[in-house]
């Protein structure tokens, strides 16, 4: 059995991209563990295929209306052109007023209110042409309203969405057309409803690959992106986005945010002494040491040539004080003479230091830092 289990997952893996590392097949399965730039930029994502799928039905959506007034009964005809029309403003007011936040919480709500438009539709035009006998032509113009459901799910594979996402959104299509089917009990076709149901299950299994597809090539393409070649930890530019995002998130939620510089000790002489390459490897080692020590939440970006910024969000200053002397204690490891690898940091917190700016949260950060390494460097400063 577990030699099975390992085939299939093998297979599995061949299907997605070389680029994705093995600790982020796991992304795939929910958005839990997903990092806030991969986040912001999926939800990004999301909520503009929202707004082109909203186009596009918002364009098709009435023109369908001519078709039905040459083959069906004026009453009907007016019944289902009401409900486009109305179904057309919906979907212009998601174009109109939905912009992209970088929140999945509101790319959540923007992708539900976009199906949640189309189902409506389907089951009360689904219960309008079940009131009439319809042959010939209008039959068969008809039927093709049964299609509808079939679009939506083969819809969803233009979005980048976990298994976890997928899996919801597949199941509320599959339980309106369960619904659609419930209001025409007694007349319901079964063999064809059966079939119907069973093909809708097939594509929300194609479905479910091309999303988790499309996730994986988004997870290599944003870590490629954001991430320092050298370390593998975060690149100032990606970094400068994040401490945005955390600024404005300590803003709205009133919650403490911690900036730690952390600058290793000679290191110009190590370069000088033994090298670029060896002066890489030291910086890697030490990257990898200041990762281990790291909570999920914390942040590290390379800020430039041996100098690391540490993000800590909601995080006062007395746990960031802790944290970091732990880590001080703990080591980044040995230089290349076998000596202890050292930092000098300097730390600040928004609402410690009162910061009205990110940039004079950062400041404080950086002159403190200067101040530990003019104390004798391998400490920690907390104060102006």
């Amino acid at each position: 059995m577990g030699t099975l289990h390992r085939l299939v997952w093998q297979k599995i893996k061949e299907l997605l991209p070389n680029e994705l590392q093995s600790s982020e097949l796991r992304w795939l399965l929910s958005p839990g563990p997903h990092m806030s730039l991969l986040t912001q930029r999926r939800a990004t994502l999301i909520v503009n295929r929202v707004r082109l799928f909203a186009f596009l039905f918002a364009v098709l959506t009435p023109l369908w209306s001519v078709i039905d007034l040459v083959v069906f009964p004026f009453p009907l005809w007016l019944s289902l052109a009401g409900l486009r029309l109305m179904v057309c403003i919906a979907f212009i007011c998601v174009l109109l007023f939905y912009k992209p936040s970088g929140d999945m919480p509101d790319a959540y709500r923007s992708i539900a209110i976009l199906f949640a438009i189309p189902t409506v539709f389907y089951i009360c035009s689904h219960t309008l042409l079940g009131n009439y006998q319809l042959a010939e032509m209008s039959a068969a113009v008809g039927a093709g309203y049964a299609f509808l459901p079939f679009v939506l799910m083969a819809g969803l594979a233009i979005f980048p969405l976990t298994l976890v996402e997928n899996l919801v959104m597949a199941s509320v299509l599959l339980l309106a057309h369960a619904f659609a089917g419930y209001l025409s009990w007694s007349t319901l076709n079964w063999p064809s409803f059966a079939g119907a149901f069973w093909l809708l299950m097939l594509i929300a299994g194609v479905t479910a690959l091309a999303c988790t597809s499309q996730l994986a090539f988004l997870i290599a393409l944003v870590r490629q992106a954001v991430r320092d070649p050298l370390t593998g930890v975060l690149s100032r530019g990606s970094g400068e986005e994040i401490l945005a995002r955390q600024w404005a998130h300590s803003l709205r939620h009133d919650s403490p945010l911690a900036l730690a510089f952390i600058d290793l000790d000679h290191f110009k002489q190590i370069n000088d002494d033994y090298g670029h390459e060896t002066g890489d490897q030291a910086l890697r080692q030490a990257a990898a040491h200041l990762g281990s020590a790291l909570r999920a939440s914390d942040m590290l970006i390379r800020w430039g040539g041996e100098e690391f910024l540490l993000v800590m969000p909601d995080t006062p200053a007395g746990a960031a004080q802790q944290a970091l002397a732990r880590l001080l204690a703990g080591g980044l490891g040995t230089r290349p003479d076998g000596a202890p690898l050292t930092a000098s940091i300097g730390l600040a917190e928004r609402q410690r230091d009162t910061a009205d700016s990110v940039e004079r949260l950062l400041a404080e950060a950086d002159h403190r830092m200067y101040r530990a390494k003019q104390a004798g460097r391998n400490q920690l400063c907390l104060t102006t």
